[in-house]
């Protein structure tokens, strides 16, 4: 009997977009610790984060920036720097999400050109994300160096939030360029097998 040809389809896992994808979690977990923290900036006995600023019993009098609070933490001050930093923040969060989410996607997904959409949508978005969380991280404290005269404290320290923003922005970096260094690669692969009429009909 004449041999019939079966084409069998092979998925491979790029490696390195794997590697993306857990980057792009690593920061997404990263950017939501650096959010909820109010250790961005401190002062002795004052901390300050991106919506909250907290006041310890051991501050010193007056408190900086001519705040009067008692002990306790309060909505941050109205400051244009640290709204922008926040909005930014949320922004590189929201963004990194999706394209954690798309990685995933393609990942997932058994069409080469579906996987190339992902892909590329990915990588516009994570970039996206990168620069949100860069301009974030300069922002701060280039305009917070402008209040120096008014804070009325001579030690300025900034917190493990804003090193953890660091840490997020790092991960996007390396997942923005994980992604486009593989964004060719194709991940399906076809191999032709003979298969004889004889041995498919013992096998039923």
């Amino acid at each position: 009997m004449a041999p019939i040809t079966v084409i069998e389809t092979i998925t491979i896992t790029r490696p390195l977009k794997v590697i993306a994808f857990l980057c792009g979690a690593l920061a997404l977990a990263l950017l939501v610790m650096s959010l909820a923290s109010t250790d961005w900036l401190l002062a002795h006995g004052w901390r300050q984060g991106l919506f909250l600023h907290c006041v310890d019993e051991m501050a010193e009098r007056p408190l900086p920036f001519g705040l009067e609070e008692k002990v306790g933490c309060y909505r941050v001050r109205d400051e244009y720097y640290i709204q922008f930093t926040a909005a930014l923040c949320i922004l590189a969060l929201a963004t990194d999400v999706f394209a954690t989410l798309l990685t995933g996607l393609g990942l997932q997904s058994g069409d080469p050109l579906k996987k190339r959409k992902y892909y590329r949508l990915a990588i516009s978005v994570m970039l996206a994300s990168l620069v949100s969380a860069l301009v974030a991280l300069v922002l701060y404290p280039v305009s917070f160096a402008r209040e120096l005269p008014h804070g009325n404290r001579s030690v300025w320290e900034f917190g493990w939030a804003y090193g953890v923003a660091w840490g997020a922005a790092i991960f996007l970096f390396g997942a923005s360029v994980l992604l486009m260094c593989d964004k060719e690669a194709e991940e399906v692969y076809y191999k032709e097998r003979d298969v004889h009429l004889a041995e498919k009909s013992g096998t039923n």
